[in-house]
């Protein structure tokens, strides 16, 4: 039996199961479902450190016409634990294509399905939430699909662990620090920034070089010392997978980098320790914001922007007016809900007012997607420099 004929069955903890065709590796995978909105991007989608441990169901039913490239990847691997799209491009197309998406899924060990009813998973999750799910083709598929069988596999599903029991970003994190230097249009960095890498992706830092700033970027399990020995003009933490009510140690450095008044920005589950570290609480969204057609507000311009996302979880606070920073007495002054979702309200950025620190719940990189956003890293930059000039005065 040819693999593109062999079945393969999605498996959901709430008992739902869909028949499909094998697609990528065959055997077994479990995770966390979720799906995404973007209509392309998948291979910046499969390589980000975010979707660690997460099974990545694609709503745009026409999944890998441009193949794979050199060029597009956010990490040097594929970190879905699992692919899920209805309709698989049987040939790619596009003059940058090195390989299929096929065979790169097949040569990463990524257990896919294909073939299935994408629009009825979506709605399942969107009624019910994310949920464990597990894809099973090849040998770890029985043969018959009885009810005792297809139990057996429900059973073996919600029996694997939440994957936010774990602490995600030190599994996804960079092992050893590296450097990414400024364009060569710039004579000499205009500062030197501190990267946290929570699962960072690669065209970060890359945006933050092209403004002139020397960026370090180090694993996830540094130290203040580890921070200050760089003399950073500026700090900042990166997307990542996670529970925020997990990162206790990152809430802790970055409080202390707030204590030092380092400029501070962070995307994704950077805006979410910087509400950790303010005090405020955070929570799991029903489903997500996944892909690149987002749409949020920045309330100090009334501007719309169409963003890239990919979260699970959000951060409690309420727009439309200054609060007080809860943690420590009001230590960190005061802060305002700076951005908000316009599909469900949800915060999309805190705006510090007292200490210079910001953050926004997704990604302005914009790899892939819109760049409405791009106007955040020039708000850092203007930050540092800002705070250069007050610290040399």
């Amino acid at each position: 039996m040819n693999k593109e004929t062999q079945p393969a069955l999605l498996v959901l903890e709430d008992g739902t199961t869909w028949k499909g065709l094998a697609w990528g590796a065959l055997g077994e995978t479990t995770g966390e479902i979720v799906f995404s909105t973007g209509m392309t991007g998948y291979q910046e989608t499969l390589t980000d450190p975010s979707y660690h441990r997460q099974i990545v169901m694609m709503t745009a039913p026409h999944i890998g016409n441009t193949g794979i490239n050199e060029e597009d990847s956010e990490s040097d691997r594929i970190w879905v634990a699992g692919f899920v799209a209805r309709d698989p491009a049987r040939r790619p197309s596009n003059w940058r294509t090195t390989g299929t998406l096929d065979d790169a899924l097949r040569d990463a060990n990524i257990v896919g399905i294909s073939g299935v009813d994408t629009r009825a998973i979506t709605r399942q999750i969107r009624t019910h939430g994310s949920m464990k799910a597990g894809i099973f083709s090849g040998t770890a598929l029985p043969e018959t699909l009885s009810e005792n069988t297809v139990e057996a596999l429900v059973e073996h599903v919600r029996s694997r662990p939440s994957i936010h029991h774990d602490d995600l970003a030190h599994q996804v994190t960079v092992s050893e620090p590296y450097m990414v230097e400024p364009r060569e249009s710039f004579n000499r960095p205009l500062a030197t920034v501190v990267a946290l890498d929570l699962g960072i992706k690669s065209m970060t830092p890359q945006r933050l070089a092209e403004r002139g700033l020397r960026v370090r970027v180090l694993p996830a399990t540094s130290t203040i010392d580890d921070l200050l020995s760089y003399q950073p003009d500026g700090v900042f933490f990166s997307n990542g997978p996670g529970d925020p009510q997990r990162a206790e140690s990152e809430v802790e450095l970055l409080r202390q980098v707030l204590d030092k008044g380092l400029p501070y920005f962070g995307i994704c589950f950077g805006n979410q320790i910087l509400g950790r570290a303010l005090g405020f609480d955070t929570y799991k969204l029903t489903f997500g914001h996944r892909g690149i057609n987002q749409p949020v507000k920045d309330i100090s311009t009334g501007k719309v922007e169409i963003t890239s996302q990919n979260h699970g979880f959000a951060v409690l606070a309420e727009p439309g007016v200054i609060l007080t920073a809860p943690y420590a007495n009001g230590k960190y002054g005061r802060v305002q809900v700076s951005h908000v979702g316009l599909n469900d309200q949800v915060v999309e950025g805190l705006a510090c007012l007292d200490i210079p620190a910001f953050s926004v719940q997704y990604h302005p990189e914009a790899a892939a997607g819109p760049h409405d956003a791009s106007y955040l890293f020039d708000r850092f930059v203007a930050a540092i420099l800002a705070h250069k000039e007050n610290t040399d005065a």
